[in-house]
Order: structure tokens, then C-alpha cells, then sequence
């Protein structure tokens, strides 16, 4: 039997064991994966892992402690999946498959629009990466910085915080939302709860809405691409 995991912190919001575990049951893979919260990095993580994700808050903190980085992790500077010492990021692929999902008749290469990203960790980071891979600019700032009180350059403003994340529903960025058009679209890259707070607050304005369901199911398949490549 194979063993993989997530680490991270406080993961009673994750989804991603009952993702891989319906997984290996419908494939008939002889394979398990667990949850793994560490305080912190310097715990270590088990030795009997064949590959690993990583999340909040380590996406970045783990660098250190690996042996090398895949050039796409090492670019965007993040790592999400680790497998033999090796870190990758998998977390662009699956939020370029929800925005071109979203936005498969929109020209955005080359548009005057460019996108808004709100935080600056691993998540934020990955997201760039797949906004720039479109050919639209980006602006990435802290959540809990300025208040962008004209949300109009940007089509397209991701939510790349934990803000609005199981079990602290209620929450989300700081925002003028009534600026808000149907011709913009809000991403989020949390998944539990599916409609967080942020997309239900973008929706009663007219907005686009994207949920980070399908990112989460990306970057797990892809990562599972990874270990047994």
C-alpha cells in the first residue's frame, strides 16, 4: 500500500482525504491518504509518505526544507505537492481550468482588463501565475491592506485569502462589492464553504462567480499525475 497526505494547519476545513479516498476506492488503487496538521514545519513530516500536498500556512515555509524545486514552483514560489524531496505547484493548473472555464468567450489576452489578487501567499502567488500564463496583468495586494474603492480595470478579482473559510463563514475582503458589474467576475480560491460570503456578496451585485471547487479537483489530479509519473 502507497501513503500520501496533506500538512498544514487547522485542517478540519480540507476536503481533500474524502477527494482521495473516494478516489482510490472507484479506481481500486491500493493507496490511503490522511491529514497531517504540524504546528510546524520543524516536526517533520512522516518519512513513510510516496508524495504529499501542502497547505496553509506552509505552501512557502516548506521551500527550505526541500531538495529542489520543479522550474514552475521555483518561478511562481510555492510549493503545493512534494514527492522524493522535490517540490511542484499544481494549484496554477487548476485555477487556469477555472478561469478559462469562466472565461472561454471572453478576449481577455491583450485586454486593457487586468485582474485583481488579494493576498500574497502561495495560493495568490499560484494564481498570478496562471493570470499571466493568459496574458492579462495582475495586481496582487493584502487582503487586509488598502480598500480598492474602484473595482472597474479589473475583470477578474480572486479572493486568494483564507478569509470566508469553514469554520469562519461570515467573513471576506474588504471591498466596495456595490461597484460591481455583470461584465466582472469573482474567483475564490476556498472551497468549504462552496458559496463563500466573498462570491455570495459578488453575486447580489451582478458578478460572475466562481467557486474554488474545481481548483481543488485540478491540483489534486494533477497532483496525483505527479507521484506516479
Amino acid at each position: 500500500m502507497k501513503h500520501y497526505g496533506l500538512i498544514g494547519k487547522h485542517l478540519g476545513h480540507s476536503w481533500s482525504a474524502d477527494y482521495f479516498t473516494r478516489k482510490f476506492a472507484a479506481e481500486g488503487i491500493d493507496a490511503d491518504y490522511r491529514l497531517i496538521e504540524l504546528d510546524a514545519l520543524w516536526e517533520g513530516v512522516p518519512d513513510n509518505l510516496d508524495g504529499y500536498n501542502v497547505t496553509i500556512p506552509y505552501k512557502q515555509a516548506i521551500i527550505p526544507y526541500l531538495n529542489s524545486l520543479d522550474p514552475i514552483a521555483a518561478e511562481i514560489g510555492a510549493v503545493n505537492v512534494v514527492k522524493d524531496g522535490v517540490g511542484y505547484n499544481t494549484d496554477w493548473i487548476g485555477a487556469l481550468k477555472a478561469i478559462n472555464d469562466t472565461f472561454v468567450n471572453v478576449p481577455i489576452a491583450n485586454s486593457t482588463k487586468k485582474a485583481l489578487i488579494l493576498g500574497q501567499g502561495g495560493a495568490a502567488k499560484a494564481v498570478r501565475y496562471a493570470v499571466k500564463s493568459l496574458g492579462m496583468d495582475s495586481e496582487m495586494i493584502s487582503a487586509r491592506g488598502r480598500i480598492v474603492s474602484d473595482l472597474s480595470e479589473y475583470v477578474l478579482i480572486v479572493n486568494a485569502t483564507p478569509l470566508g473559510m469553514y469554520p469562519d463563514i461570515t467573513s471576506c475582503p474588504d471591498l466596495r462589492y456595490d461597484t460591481l458589474t455583470p461584465h466582472q467576475v469573482l474567483f475564490d480560491c476556498v472551497y468549504n464553504p462552496e458559496e463563500t460570503e466573498f462570491l455570495k456578496r459578488g453575486k447580489a451585485h451582478g458578478a460572475k462567480t466562481i467557486g474554488g471547487f474545481t481548483m481543488l479537483i485540478e491540483q489534486a489530479q494533477a497532483s496525483w499525475e505527479i507521484w506516479n509519473q
